[in-house]
């Protein structure tokens, strides 16, 4: 392996094509992050609720606030990734490389309950702030990992088609992962009774895989990289661009307003109904804890499939119909998720599938769409800028999804819902007003999401012809200087 970007100043040229072992590699970046993302999602407000013994306008309170801190970090890592000059990593693998132990000790450390004198401690507030630094500083690592490894995909390939090839093996690992992390849940939570042991067991498996993953694809993609890096100096123009005029270049920037925007929603939808489907199969469904990963693998093993099938749709017919087709199916399920009552299994089942089969296009097209916009804007500004690009639109993601687990967080606490004691063995019963608000979290506000996203899909401007021409027009500009 060679050891600086210099090596490969010879061969600069990135061929648009990617080998089968790159693909692999890149995709396994994102399965640490998917794990210790899934299992936050799914269980970590029921894990405040039901085992540390916060109330739920607490907890959501938490996550609001490691949420918001996540987002403001985004864009300066982004911004310090696009500064940062590595002979031997390139610009983003050394952030992956650094972070990856810490981001799993500080994941590590947010499941678990703090005791004193051998008993968990009942002090709400202390439980409270003990969350929320270990949360802070967790969601520092987590961006210092995953910002880099996502601003990769535009460096790793430049071709339209390749790029969605690229990202079904990055959410095929995604996905897999989220499906891996409910399997671990599903076997430990049947053989641990103690709650609080279940997830510390948890835990520790997951933050084992996520950190040797990350590590596979350092390894992995780092020749292709490199290869990239080399182009890039030789090409790239000087920057004399401040901080705020490239936030100003950024939202100036119309697809990327678009693109954001849909991103936003679908994940909105996502994210929401991750957080309450515990609390709707447990208290709505009257279900088993147990019944809760069962449920959530048959949504995500759905989306793992159809990854597959929307990756070689949206080369016929484009990446607009695919979302149409995908977000249509998941409107219905989420609306019909709303009437469904204990017993009715089969169509709770029904409706998890077809929520899966939405689900993927979410992971799949908007982040699909994000590299065009970069490339416009390398067009407009001689700057290739990934990482304040990916920045913020993980910034804004990041706002809307803390406030939106924040508001669910208070409604269900507003409605009365009841949270357990720490080291309490039974869920207390919830009252029908607790039970009306999880089934409207799980169900119409998702759905509404879902579907603003779809207008803001409607009027994308970017299409597979536009993003040929900006690709023609970047390479006749990179003859000229190569003359």
């Amino acid at each position: 392996m060679n050891d600086s970007a210099d090596d490969y100043a010879q061969n600069a040229a990135v061929s648009p094509k990617l080998d089968f072992k790159t693909k692999l590699a890149y995709g396994a970046g994102d399965l640490g992050p998917a794990i210790t993302a899934n299992i936050s999602i799914f269980f970590l407000l029921v894990f405040f609720t039901n085992v540390a013994g916060i109330p739920a306008g607490l907890a959501g309170s938490v996550l609001l606030i490691g949420k918001i801190w996540d987002a403001v970090n985004d864009p300066f890592v982004g911004m310090l990734t696009d500064k940062t000059k590595s002979r031997r990593w390139g610009r983003r693998l050394p952030w992956m490389f650094y972070g990856a132990i810490p981001f799993g000790i500080f994941f590590f450390l947010q499941w678990i309950v703090p005791s004193f004198n051998n008993g968990p401690i009942n002090n709400v507030w202390v439980l409270f702030w003990y969350y929320v630094v270990i949360g802070l500083i967790s969601q520092v690592f987590y961006t210092v990992v995953n910002l880099p490894y996502t601003a990769m995909t535009p460096e790793l390939t430049q071709d339209y088609d390749e790029r969605t090839s690229l990202n079904s093996f990055r959410f095929t690992f995604s996905i897999g992962g989220s499906i891996l992390s409910l399997i671990l849940a599903k076997i430990v939570f049947t053989q641990i009774a103690d709650r609080q042991q279940q997830y510390l067991v948890l835990a520790t498996i997951c933050t084992v895989i996520s950190v040797a993953s990350l590590y596979w694809c350092i390894f992995g993609v780092r020749d292709r990289i490199l290869a990239f890096e080399a182009k890039r100096i030789q090409l790239e123009e000087p920057e004399n661009i401040s901080f705020l005029e490239q936030l100003k270049i950024v939202f100036s920037n119309r697809p990327f307003l678009f693109v954001i925007g849909i991103y936003l929603c679908s994940w909105l939808g996502v994210q929401i109904t991750a957080s309450v489907i515990p609390y709707f199969v447990i208290n709505c469904m009257r279900l088993q804890e147990a019944d809760v990963p069962t449920v959530m693998i048959a949504v995500q093993g759905t989306a793992l499939i159809m990854l597959f099938v929307w990756s070689n749709l949206s080369k016929k017919l484009g990446k607009k119909i695919v979302y149409f087709l995908g977000m249509s199916s998941w409107i219905i399920a989420g609306a019909g998720l709303f009437f469904l009552q204990p017993g009715q299994l089969v169509l709770m089942y029904a409706m998890a599938v077809m929520a899966g089969i939405g689900v993927s296009t979410a992971y799949l097209v908007p982040w699909s769409m994000i590299p065009d916009v970069i490339e416009l804007d390398e067009l407009q500004t001689g700057q290739r800028r990934e990482g304040i690009f990916y920045g913020f639109m993980v910034l804004l993601q990041k706002f809307g999804l803390a406030f939106g687990l924040f508001l669910v967080g208070n409604a269900l606490q507003s409605a009365g819902f009841k949270e357990a004691v720490a080291g309490q063995k039974i869920l207390p019963i919830q009252p029908e007003s607790a039970l009306t608000a999880i089934r409207i979290a799980v169900g119409p506000i998702p759905t509404i999401c879902l579907m603003f996203g779809l207008v803001l899909t409607y009027f994308y401007p970017i299409t597979r012809e536009m993003h040929a021409e900006i690709l023609l027009k970047l390479k006749e500009r990179q003859a000229q200087k190569g003359q």
